[in-house]
């Protein structure tokens, strides 16, 4: 790998195939910053966690967990279920951490972004979203904060994300996590 390019690991807390997360997650290819990469992980597949069979990993799993490890950095999209985040995000969390002493997230720096068809915008999914990831020792960006509000609004028939000035946000937010991580002196 180069190592002047950032690669970014990113995944939705949906499973939904329309989802406008997984959508916005995917738009966010075309808005990267030059020299960076984001690859989608899918989190279909990943079993409901159960601590008695921890030790016994599937392999979505195992491949999940190498693959953050290996990211220089996360992008997270999540709905709001019930003003939080969805069992799926959660669920696949709790895996990439597990076992004790064996936390895929330490360290990782990390964008998150929300998609609502109301007009808070998954805001409150973000913030309990937040306490886990301080929880296992993450840094989350704290600025700039991306809820997109009235998705029905917002995403054409294909899926394209079509709010200008909300690209323009998610711009700053991938340059700003791309920044954080990028060594220093070696900017594109």
């Amino acid at each position: 790998m180069d190592p002047k390019v950032i690669n970014l690991l990113g995944f939705a807390g949906s499973l939904r195939q329309k989802s406008y997360n997984r959508a916005l997650l995917r738009n966010c290819l075309e808005l990267l910053p030059p020299d960076t990469t984001l690859e989608i992980f899918e989190l279909e597949g990943i079993p409901l966690f159960n601590q008695d069979i921890e030790s016994v990993v599937h392999q979505t799993v195992i491949e999940f967990k190498q693959k953050i490890k290996a990211a220089d950095a996360l992008l997270i999209v999540t709905p709001e279920y019930n003003y939080s985040v969805p069992g799926v995000l959660k669920n696949a969390i709790d895996w990439a951490s597990r076992p004790s002493g064996n936390n895929s997230f330490q360290g990782k720096n990390a964008a998150i972004m929300s998609v609502s068809t109301g007009m808070l915008g998954g805001s409150r999914a973000q913030y309990h979203l937040r306490q886990s990831l301080v929880y296992l020792d993450m840094r989350p960006l704290n600025k700039p904060e991306v809820f997109v509000t009235f998705a029905a609004q917002k995403f054409d028939e294909q899926g394209k994300f079509t709010d200008e000035s909300g690209r323009e946000l998610i711009r700053v937010l991938l340059k700003t996590l791309v920044d954080r991580v990028r060594p220093a002196g070696s900017n594109p």
